[in-house]
């Protein structure tokens, strides 16, 4: 199943939120407009906002407030990228230019507090001093993951607790903090606000480690060309990691000064971890983290909602990109 599909239930509210991101897009500023349009152009899962909404309905919410939220959860997670790209010197995002290396990084960095701040505007107007909370304080946790992150830059001794905590904070945070809020919409109980958050945290971290899985997957020339973008910016993913827990001695030598350098044999990086099984041993990573999720759905009432986010599982780990 493809994710049009599979978001086909909520397809209606899809478009209701296209058109709230782009009327708050709208400034008097053109960069800020340019900017904007361009990012939204590039497309992108949405996986974040629509967990918000099939949460919401799985849950019985018959409001408005939900197409707003899933906006305000969608330009967080802009704003992330905005600044990510700058901070990792990204030139490419979705198979094009990204707005720092066509618009250049202050606009980006600039653009991407615009649309924070309009996020926190959206929040106040829903009235829930509950799914602000939730969502203030994830972007506070993003950030911390983010700089957690730096330190563990060009860092060969990261360990796996250590990359996972930043999975947890920079990227599984926003998708829990989404989820959270659709159950908080629908005012449910402080049981199902749980087990909707620890669905939206278990399925943001299988998401997170299927990126590392496919970051190095493919043919040869793709692998390489993978492997570079990785240990160029020098970050220890977990199949990196895993080489470096069960690797030989010279395996573990040769990813240790790819890490630090941010340069390497990339046919030897990429024979050591197919020698290692580390592929497999992250993509099984990724499956328990999804069965954790499925099994928070066990006190969801069925419905076509509940379906789709027990989809969303399988998707998460069997994507292709």
């Amino acid at each position: 199943m493809n994710l049009t599909d599979l978001m086909s239930p909520v397809a209606e509210d899809m478009r209701a939120l296209d058109g709230v991101i782009r009327e708050r897009l709208d400034s008097e500023v053109v960069l800020i407009r340019t900017i904007g349009e361009y990012i939204v152009g590039a497309g992108g899962k949405r996986m974040r906002p629509a967990m918000l909404l099939l949460v919401a309905k799985a849950l019985g919410y018959q409001g408005q407030h939900h197409h707003i939220l899933a906006g305000v959860v969608e330009f967080i997670h802009t704003a992330t990228l905005l600044h990510d790209d700058v901070v990792d010197e990204s030139d490419l995002r979705r198979g094009r230019s990204t707005a720092n290396a066509v618009f250049g990084n202050a606009a980006s960095v600039l653009v991407g507090d615009y649309l924070y701040s309009r996020a926190f505007e959206m929040m106040v107007e829903c009235d829930s001093m509950r799914a602000m909370a939730v969502l203030s304080g994830a972007t506070t946790i993003i950030a911390e993951g983010e700089v957690l992150q730096l330190l563990n830059v060009h860092d060969p001794d990261v360990s796996r607790e250590r990359y996972l905590q930043v999975v947890r904070y920079k990227t599984a945070k926003l998708f829990e903090a989404a989820a959270q809020v659709g159950a908080i919409l629908a005012q449910a109980t402080p049981e199902l606000e749980e087990a909707a958050a620890a669905y939206g945290r278990h399925i943001g971290t299988a998401f997170q480690l299927v990126d590392d899985v496919l970051d190095y997957s493919g043919d040869a020339e793709a692998l390489g060309k993978n492997v570079g973008d990785d240990l160029r910016e020098g970050k220890p993913t977990l199949p990196l990691i895993r080489v470096m827990e069960v690797g030989t001695p010279a395996e573990q030598q040769l990813i240790k000064q790819a890490i630090e350098s941010g340069d390497a044999d990339f046919a030897a990086v990429a024979q050591a971890i197919q020698n290692t099984d580390a592929l497999a041993y992250t993509q099984q990573a990724a499956e328990a983290e999804a069965k954790l999720a499925l099994d928070a759905l066990a006190l969801f009432p069925d419905s076509t909602f509940t379906q789709c986010l027990l989809s969303f599982g399988e998707f998460a780990v069997n994507r292709d990109r």
